[in-house]
């Protein structure tokens, strides 16, 4: 059992940054139905909390082994989060727009990174991994590498998995689906049998509305 994962859930669950509700699910932008949703952007009103999350994103960090010259935040929500890494590690930082400005200088990246250096990519949630990847190809673009992404969260999709097995990306998540879902039985914020309902979503889920019945 690793305490980090279920620390870091316990947290994520207590504070409402994660919600589990199967009888209710939530919309998504794209259209899916989800009996799961996220939004670390609580985290940053609560300091006691995010000095926890930023000590095991730091821990590992340094346990990967990775070298990096650059600490690059996904906008917005990895901003924070980045910040306070770049911080401890006094180093750099960039964060990444979805997509280039439409006046200005059209920067997609702002702050400063050059040709060479190396970068880690700061996320809160990693869902599909869109965002992640729009990152990492921003970041290439400017003739700089990265192949380490590291998140608060993950919800372990295949196709997160399979883009970043693709574009040379390990993930490294400080919890995932399975964890925060198996700690949120363990105190009484889903029962079993909600539970099951949950687990079957990661499956599928795309289809797991319309097969629960919601559509």
């Amino acid at each position: 059992m690793n305490s980090t994962k279920e620390k870091v859930a316990k947290i994520l669950l207590g504070i409402n940054a994660i919600t589990l509700n199967p009888q209710k699910p939530y919309k998504y932008t794209s259209g899916i139905l989800s009996p799961i949703y996220t939004d670390c952007r609580l985290l940053i009103s609560f300091p006691k909390y995010r000095k926890i999350v930023i000590n095991s994103y730091t821990n590992a960090i340094k346990k990967s082994g990775v070298e990096f010259d650059v600490v690059a935040g996904t906008s917005t929500a990895g901003i924070p989060y980045a910040a306070w890494i770049a911080n401890i590690f006094d180093l750099p930082m960039i964060y990444v727009r979805g997509r280039s400005k439409e006046h200005g200088k059209r920067n997609q990246i702002e702050g400063l990174i050059k040709r060479g250096q190396k970068a880690i990519v700061i996320e809160d949630l990693i869902s599909t991994g869109g965002s992640s990847i729009e990152t990492v190809n921003a970041i290439r673009k400017a003739k700089a590498s990265v192949f380490y992404i590291f998140s608060i969260v993950t919800y372990w999709m295949k196709k997160a998995e399979d883009s970043f097995k693709k574009n040379n990306i390990k993930l490294i998540s400080l919890t995932d689906f399975k964890t925060v879902v198996r700690v949120a039985e363990k105190n009484n914020y889903i029962n079993k049998e909600n539970k099951q309902m949950i687990l079957e979503w990661a499956n599928d889920p795309s289809s797991w509305g319309k097969k629960m019945g919601f559509e």
